[in-house]
């Protein structure tokens, strides 16, 4: 309950359904108020776009990156074979004090799905491609103390890659980590893909994202991944 709510701010919209936007803005309902509501989202949703076209809505476009920022360069490696230059890039970045993220989809190993798994890409990379460097594993399922740890050693550059789920998709913030490499990218959402390219850029130091996904075999290429690729 407020005494006397007259702005409401909301970061990140598209996280938010319509109701609890709607039940923020009822907050003075009883008092016949309404405050003035500002909503903010970098992540271009059909929904949000609709909305910023057809809604009654004043909006401002901020359409620059922060200072000292630099884009962010994305390229599509086209299925597990075209994975070389992937590691190779991370290892050269690391090689030079960066960081990087490799993202997942699943926690562990599915027997229904043939997709990336946490556990599984950080065994892999650990003795694979990735030998001898400093890895982290982050996931929804460790307890909080040790994701808090693992996140704390990785923001100290303690370690030099983290493998992760989608738990990092917002609220990090390491300029040091330069590289996002996102496994079996065409099963996440276009959402998605946006937040987790933008944990890397966060600083001056050039930075790349690598969406790691086989074609589909009727050979119509992946609109979503192609866009990512154009856009930043």
């Amino acid at each position: 309950q407020f005494s006397n709510l007259a702005l409401t701010v909301i970061d990140e919209q598209h996280r938010f359904g319509v109701a609890q936007r709607l039940a923020l803005r009822d907050k003075m309902a009883e008092a016949g108020l309404e405050p003035h509501l500002l909503m903010m989202t970098a992540t271009p949703i059909p929904r949000t776009l609709a909305m910023s076209y057809y809604a009654d809505l004043e909006v401002s476009t901020i359409d620059e990156l922060p200072p000292g920022r630099t884009p962010i360069v994305t390229k599509w490696a086209n299925g597990p074979e075209a994975e070389d230059p992937v590691w190779s890039q991370v290892t050269a970045e690391v090689a030079a004090g960066r960081q990087a993220y490799v993202v997942c989809p699943l926690i562990d190993e599915s027997e229904k799905l043939e997709v990336a798994s946490a556990e599984e890409t950080f065994e892999r990379l650990k003795y694979g491609e990735l030998h001898g460097l400093r890895l982290g594993l982050l996931h929804g399922r460790l307890p909080s103390a040790e994701k808090d740890d693992v996140m704390e050693r990785f923001r100290r550059a303690e370690l030099d890659v983290l493998v992760a789920t989608t738990v990092i998709e917002v609220g990090v913030d390491v300029p040091n980590a330069t590289v996002m490499v996102i496994l079996d990218a065409d099963r996440f959402g276009i959402a998605q893909l946006h937040q987790l390219r933008g944990r890397v850029g966060r600083g001056a130091l050039a930075s790349s994202c690598w969406l790691v996904a086989a074609a589909p075999e009727d050979g119509e290429g992946n609109p979503r991944l192609e866009a990512l690729v154009k856009t930043t």
